[in-house]
């Protein structure tokens, strides 16, 4: 295994190279799955040496079992440690934190549980990620522990599932994959869900309850922070309606409501400032589909703005996911039918200028069309993509920025394999329409 976050070259090896915190959890258990999968499957040099956490030894033996069944194993072996830690006992976060090299969160709402592990993880010199799509949570991390990450030397991650990876790295691929200068992407998202549907689980629904009840601290916390202003390069991106007909994809389509615009501004802030690139502006839909779609959706909508302003409706909110929610959230979450019957496609629309074009002047006239597509992406993508950062965090240790701290996918992965990786995966990215000039 490659060296690398985690307390320098003369620190004693720890015992862990990675632990799942909340392995117990409704999306922890399908990390749990897919680090065995991963360590079985020789993605890393030499055996991975693991462990799960959370409160009760019981529940984590019962994940470990079910994860071996998946893999047609008697059981996962000693290999995997188990250590019992609580999210409201800094002690035994620490203590965890002080065995393992990187830690996995998988305890949501981050807004209400995330930051006693990431401050546990930056005091005691471990990198941690997370699969948050709460910005204010991402922001506010950043804030208060990116100088501690950086002195520890370890990387703090957040948003490292299918919020934000897809769009983040998926801005960096259409980069990459055009001959001269891309200035601004949209992307669209399409969910397709086979007979038995597909639905969330309520913890997301919850997530997003308090983080749009709490617009108004994102913004004091923006300002707090004092970001330097991206410029613009090339044409402005034109910001489109609440609701606008598509016609690449004959039907309606909303702007994304998740973090992945957040996310893709501050990896493009950190490459312009630190490295001098070319800032990407973006800008982020959903593909919804005809007219009795958006009538429904209006509906929920509303009465969820509505609602959410006040704490009597926050309550009915996270109390009746299914009923506000029109059965898109559940506190079941999906079943294992409606996961396999489950993909997403996000398509990306790329507009530069071609080599030797100055990107200030003129009309941009070169295209690029790809494409980053997956499994149901709440349960199947998400620790396909989570595991993968995790591996190359641990493996490709010499391509991450050279000092710790708190980042986006896209500032600490964009020299490392993560796209190769995702690739070999089934979370795929491709050039769908090469550039046209």
């Amino acid at each position: 295994m490659a060296g690398g976050g985690g307390g320098g070259a003369e620190a004693p090896e720890r015992p862990y190279e990675l632990v799942v915190f909340g392995a117990s959890g409704f999306t922890g258990q399908f990390v749990v799955a897919e680090v065995a999968r991963a360590a079985a499957g020789g993605e890393l040099r030499g055996a991975l040496r693991w462990a799960v956490a959370g409160r009760s030894r019981e529940k984590l033996q019962a994940v470990l079992e079910r994860a071996a069944e998946r893999l047609g194993k008697a059981a996962l072996g000693a290999e995997v440690g188990v250590l019992l830690c609580d999210v409201g006992d800094a002690a035994s976060l620490a203590a965890v934190a002080r065995q393992t090299r990187l830690v996995l969160n998988c305890v949501g709402p981050y807004r209400f549980f995330g930051e006693p592990v990431v401050e546990a993880c930056a005091e005691n010199g471990a990198s941690c990620i997370d699969i948050s799509g709460e910005p204010q949570f991402l922001e506010g991390m950043y804030l208060k522990y990116n100088e501690k990450a950086a002195e520890k030397g370890v990387y703090v991650i957040g948003s490292c599932g299918f919020d934000s990876i897809p769009a983040d790295m998926g801005v960096l691929y259409t980069r990459d994959k055009l001959k001269g200068t891309l200035t601004a992407v949209e992307s669209f998202l399409t969910v397709k869900s086979g007979p038995e549907g597909s639905c969330v689980h309520d913890g997301t629904w919850k997530s997003a309850v308090y983080g749009l009840a709490d617009q108004d601290n994102l913004r004091k916390l923006r300002k707090k922070i004092g970001y330097a202003p991206v410029p613009v390069v090339g044409a402005k991106l034109k910001r489109r309606g609440l609701v606008f007909y598509s016609q690449e994809f004959k039907e309606y389509s909303v702007p994304f409501m998740g973090s992945d615009v957040s996310v893709v501004k501050r990896s493009q802030r950190y490459l312009h400032t630190e490295l001098q690139e070319t800032p990407v502006q973006y800008g982020a839909y959903v593909n919804i589909g005809g007219l009795g779609s958006v009538i429904k959706l209006m509906f929920a909508g509303i009465l969820f703005l509505l609602l959410v302003k006040f704490s009597f409706g926050r309550k009915l909110l996270t109390k009746y996911p299914e009923f506000f929610s029109a059965g898109r959230f559940t506190k079941k979450g999906p079943t294992q039918k409606q996961m396999d019957g489950t993909s997403f496609t996000m398509t990306f629309f790329g507009e530069g200028y071609s080599e030797g074009q100055d990107p200030q002047n003129g009309k941009p006239n070169v295209k690029i069309c790809t494409e980053v597509k997956g499994p149901e992406p709440g349960y199947v993508a998400t620790p396909i993509v989570m595991v993968q950062a995790a591996v190359s965090l641990l493996e490709d240790a010499a391509s991450l920025p050279k000092r710790g701290g708190v980042y986006s996918p896209g500032a600490a992965f964009f020299k490392t394999k993560l796209i190769d990786r995702l690739n070999k995966c089934g979370v795929e990215f491709s050039v769908i329409s090469k550039p046209e000039v």
